[in-house]
């Protein structure tokens, strides 16, 4: 499944992955609704709108709304190395009161600093 959020003036790549299906003694793949959730992690990447302030809070609010919508459990945010500046602003969207009663919890990924988990409890 391929998603596109538009930004202002560029486009940016939002991917939804879903985990391996759900597979019966007999092989054959289970309906959705008769698996056990799979683990879903939808991906946004920004890279392309590192500089423009007012498309990455849209970005990461939209991808908030998406996981919650879809029910999804992992969400990952890549606002990439570079200085951290970019990182940082991402972790203070995410401590805002109003965004922070959302998610369960931020894990900031300890193998790859360019990269942020935020990680949602099913409803």
């Amino acid at each position: 499944m391929r998603l596109e959020l538009a930004a202002s003036r560029e486009q940016l790549e939002v991917r939804s992955e879903p985990a391996a299906p759900c597979i019966e003694n007999s092989g054959s793949i289970l309906a959705a609704s008769r698996c056990k959730p799979s683990v879903v992690k939808l991906t946004l990447d920004l890279h392309e709108i590192y500089n423009q302030g007012d498309d990455i809070d849209r970005a990461l609010r939209a991808i908030i709304d998406e996981a919650i919508e879809k029910k999804v459990r992992l969400v990952e945010i890549i606002p990439g190395k570079g200085s951290g500046g970019l990182k940082k602003r991402v972790l203070r969207f995410l401590d805002q009161k109003e965004i922070k009663a959302l998610y369960d919890r931020v894990e900031k990924d300890s193998h790859n600093f360019g990269r942020v988990f935020v990680h949602f409890r099913p409803k």
